[in-house]
């Protein structure tokens, strides 16, 4: 099921404050929710899919980063090391 975009129509460059957090379990499969940004716990690889289907891996995250402002369905298994990722909706 694709995520819920709460934003469909907000223009690209704004920015507003998340107006939900989820949980996020790395999977190569579509989030709850498209997040606008990621708080990443432990320290370690990111990949992420954006709206356009194009995947990229953040690497050597550190610990207690903030990854963002971006459009993100999906915080793929594969490639992603990194623990306790919350996203921000």
């Amino acid at each position: 099921m694709p995520a819920i975009n709460p934003f469909p129509s907000a223009n690209p460059g704004t920015i507003s404050p998340a107006i939900r957090l989820i949980s996020i379990t790395p999977a190569d499969a579509d989030l709850s929710h498209v997040c606008r940004m990621l708080y990443v716990g432990s320290g370690g690889n990111v990949a992420v899919r954006d709206l356009f289907g194009t995947s990229i891996t953040h690497t050597n995250v550190a610990s207690g980063t903030y990854l963002g402002p971006f459009a993100v369905d999906q915080v793929l298994a594969t490639g992603t090391t990194a623990t306790g990722i919350i996203g921000y909706v």
